[in-house]
Formats: C-alpha cells, structure tokens, sequence
C-alpha cells in the first residue's frame, strides 16, 4: 500500500469530521523546561484530550465515516487499552454499539475508562490467544472493526493533532527544527509526520520506541516491515505492537524518518520532568517522546522541539513510582 492512500485533503476533511467532539489541545512549553533541555521546547498535550490520549480523533474520524447500516449493527475494537477508549468514546457520540477487546493484563485505568464510556468488554489472555480471533465473532455479527492504526481513515484522524500542532506554531511565528512522536504501529507518526511535512518540509522528524522493541526503527533500516520477537515487557505498553502497518510503514518510510529506542527509566525519568515543569501527567508510553530528548537519544540543545505527550492514562502506582525518582 502507499502513502497516496492518505493525503493532506484527507486530513482537513477528518479535522472537519471531528470538529466538535474532539477537543484542540494545547501546546505547552515552560522555561524550565528549556532550561533543563537547553533548548526552546513545545509539548502537545494530547494528555487533555476528551479521553486522555490523542487515539479519540482516529476512532471518531472512522467511526464518523461509517454508512447509517453499519452504525446500527456497532463497532468492535481490539486494543492493549488506550485505542479501546478512543473507539469506546467515539462510539457513545455517535450513538453506536462498541465491544472492546482487552488483554487481561491491561491498565486498570484503561479497562475502566473503556467501561465508563458505555463500552461491554471482552478480556483474553495474550500468552494463549490471539485478539483477533476473540474480536471475530462479533465481526461475523456484522460489527465493523476499528483497526488501531493501519487504516486511513485512522490515520487521517490522528493527523489532525500535527494540523493543530503547525497551526499552533505558526501563531506564534515558530518554525520547529525537530518533532518527537512515540511508535507502535505508526498511525499517529505517520499521520503527525504527513501534517506536520506539509508545512515544514524539511523538519526533522524522529520515532521514539520502547529499547529492544524498535519494531519501526528496525523495518525503516532495513526497507521492509520487521516483527518484534515477542509482546514487550514494559511499562510503555502502549507501544508494544507485534508489527508496523502497512500503510503508516509506507509514510514513514518515504518521509524518510528516524527512530530511538527509550527504557523504561527514560520513560519515568520524563513523566517526572513534565510534571515537575508543566505539571502535565504523562503516562509511560506518552512520555516516549521527551523521554529521547531528555535522555539525549535526540540531540536538541539549542534547536527548536516539538514532543508529543500521547496519552496520559496511567496507573496512580506507577506515577508515583515516577516521582519518587
């Protein structure tokens, strides 16, 4: 598949879709921030959205394109939690059914926002069963799946957080050196990354993804898609895909992209700096991109950064383990 399959015309007519339901979040930057950065820094809090992570505007903007027939029979979404809530919340607004497909080892926090959306919930173990064999039935029930990332639609949805980004910018006459989006299967950087080139063709556009499970860094070096061995044990498991799609794999590779690899020490150690200088809670796996900067996998010091703050759905337990550090 390839990138004509998502266009900047693709991305307005989303922006437009979602208008209303969505919410336009803020760009943040704090002079502590660039201080302990040594650069001018701007975070997108996509922490604020309606759900508390950016997956709401792929879900709407797919939910929202679906005939009247297909809204009626509802929709089915397998997800390790946060893209669960976006299709959870998209499917209240528009008045649909939705079944959620969760492992048993999702957040709490997730489970339960999927729950207070309206979502009926379906858990399976991950060691010995496929999600999407589980989510199967209730497709042969004529409900329409909502893929987590490698459909248009979706993708063209999580680029409108890019569109506000450049907007944002431009209002204040900034134009970025570098943006930091964190990867697993690519919807929302290649989305970003699409947007965001739009505007500033030749920014700096870099991936970030949790150590030893690069499955993007490795498939862009090696010019076709590459398999993580197995599912990641770590506490960004919001990024912990088996593979990249196709079509967010083709973005990004024809954009010409780069990504780094950040632990789960970098992830708190960037949760606990955000909300020491923004006071923005920051889940692990939406903390991936500060995470890189502040661990100087992305050198920034004297540039102009943009880091998305993905979600910020994260367990009190772990939060507090982050701001003990």
């Amino acid at each position: 598949m390839s990138e004509v399959m998502v266009t900047i015309d693709d991305v307005l007519r989303a922006e437009r879709r979602i208008a209303g339901h969505a919410v336009c979040t803020p760009l943040l930057s704090a002079p502590m921030l660039d201080q302990v950065l040594g650069a001018e820094v701007f975070v997108k809090a996509e922490t604020l959205q309606l759900t508390g992570v950016f997956k709401l505007r792929g879900a709407l903007n797919k939910v929202m394109s679906l005939s009247p027939e297909a809204l009626r029979r509802g929709v089915v979404a397998y997800s390790s939690g946060n893209h669960g809530i976006g299709v959870a919340a998209a499917a209240k607004m528009a008045g649909t059914r939705a079944v959620i497909v969760l492992p048993t080892t999702a957040a709490a926090t997730k489970v339960e926002s999927c729950r207070w959306w309206g979502a009926e919930i379906v858990t399976y173990d991950p060691a010995h069963q496929r999600r999407e064999d589980v989510a199967e039935p209730y497709m042969d029930q004529g409900l329409t799946l909502v893929p987590p990332f490698d459909d248009p639609e979706i993708v063209a949805g999580q680029a409108t957080a890019g569109l506000e980004i450049c907007r944002q910018l431009l209002a204040r006459g900034v134009r970025p050196d570098v943006v930091v989006i964190p990867c697993s299967g690519g919807g929302l950087s290649a989305g970003v990354v699409l947007a965001m080139r739009h505007f500033f063709p030749d920014l700096d556009c870099v991936l970030a993804e949790p150590a030893g499970y690069n499955k993007m860094g490795r498939s862009l070096a090696a010019g076709c898609r590459q398999m993580n061995a197995e599912e990641a044990r770590t506490l960004l498991d919001a990024l912990i895909g088996r593979i990249p799609g196709e079509i967010t794999y083709s973005i990004l590779a024809r954009h010409g992209v780069r990504a780094v690899e950040v632990s789960d020490d970098d992830a708190l150690a960037a949760m606990a700096l955000a909300f020491r200088t923004l006071r923005l809670v920051i889940e692990p796996s939406g903390a991936a991109g500060l995470a890189a900067l502040n661990s100087a996998q992305v050198a920034v010091r004297g540039k102009r950064a943009v880091v998305l703050a993905s979600g910020g759905n994260v367990d009190p337990s772990v939060f507090a383990r982050a701001l003990a550090l």
